[in-house]
């Protein structure tokens, strides 16, 4: 098995130390990345029906306006339906 030769991209450049960097910590920022994203992972079937982003909003704003027809009601109303 041959030996597994560091680069030179691995290595700090001779005027930097070690020192100079605070301790890192893997992971710091993940729990707010991950508050403030938004990601939604569709099933490979309806994945492979939208070749991109815009065409999933596109039908998500489309599915928004039947139903709000449907309904009778406005995305702001607060009056309920009459059969409830």
């Amino acid at each position: 098995m041959k030996k597994k030769v560091k680069s030179k991209c691995d290595e700090l450049r001779p005027e930097y130390k070690r020192s100079d960097f605070r301790n890192l910590e893997r992971g710091k920022y993940y729990e707010r990345v991950r508050a403030s994203s938004n990601v939604v992972v569709l099933d490979p079937e309806v994945a492979a029906v939208f070749p991109n982003s815009v065409a999933v909003n596109k039908a998500l704003h489309s599915l928004l306006e039947v139903a709000e027809s449907a309904s009778g009601l406005t995305s702001g109303s607060n009056r309920r339906s009459k059969a409830g």
